[in-house]
């Protein structure tokens, strides 16, 4: 049976273990220290390594992984992967076959201009474009490519476990409540979040359902985001894309 196991790396990254019986593969190695111990401790033997997009703290680790054992690097066609042997795009497939594992490639440009997500086994590992209760910012697309991306991600199932590449959950519920601050769902999450970071624990995976209800970023098209979001900008506005280019922004300077 598929386990999931975050790794620690940096300040607040994930590097998502994904591993059964003696095997494993990693998504976003940004460290390769991290992986190397962990497969050292567990008698793990690495077999695919997935990546989202092209920042370093992704991507980072992968040439020394590379080096230890040569196994197949999955990431974006169209952005610059350490030790690259399967570019993807949209609706292509990764078969990791020591896993039984297989996943589907979304395109979901706006973070960066070819990232790209990993759905499957009701998993979602997204990045840096969908956070818990947030979204990445906006560096090399627009926000109307960044909102079509946050999009296709909230059409997959509620029950969808959402991996993303960061511990950002508490600062961003902080954010999303100056947002929505009568959302009673939100709230709730807020506590059950500071639980888990009290405990030492991740407050990840999220799931889609989750998110849709507490994430201002798939929300634009709530009233009352869509109020926040003319509060904040001093003028009227209706259309998703405005809104959501107004909240990032203001999350920008939060």
């Amino acid at each position: 049976m598929l386990e999931i196991v975050p790794l620690s790396a940096f300040k607040d990254n994930y590097i998502w273990t994904l591993r059964a019986g003696k095997y494993a593969a990693v998504v976003d190695p940004g460290e390769a220290h991290p992986v190397k111990d962990y497969l050292l401790r567990e008698g793990l033997t690495l077999v695919a390594i997935l990546a989202t997009h092209h920042h370093p703290d992704h991507v980072g680790g992968i040439a020394e992984l590379v080096e230890m054992k040569k196994v197949p690097v999955f990431g974006p066609r169209g952005e610059s992967i350490p030790a690259l042997t399967h570019p993807l795009g949209e609706n292509d497939r990764v078969e990791i076959p020591e896993l039984a594992a297989e996943f589907f490639v979304l395109d979901i440009p706006g973070h960066t201009r070819a990232h790209v997500a990993y759905y499957g086994l009701g998993s979602l590992f997204c990045g840096d474009t969908l956070f818990a209760c947030g979204c990445g910012r906006v560096f090399e697309g627009t926000a109307g490519q960044m909102l079509a991306s946050l999009s296709k991600l909230a059409a997959l199932p509620d029950a969808t476990k959402v991996y993303c590449g960061h511990e950002y959950t508490l600062a961003n519920i902080k954010f999303a409540r100056a947002v929505d601050p009568d959302n009673s769902v939100l709230a709730a999450r807020e506590e059950q979040a500071a639980k888990l970071r009290a405990a030492g624990r991740p407050t990840l995976p999220s799931t889609l359902g989750e998110e849709r209800a507490t994430n201002p970023f798939l929300r634009c098209a709530e009233p009352a985001v869509i109020e926040s979001a003319n509060k904040y900008l001093g003028a009227r506005i209706a259309d998703p894309v405005s809104v959501f280019a107004a909240i990032r922004e203001w999350k920008n300077r939060f």
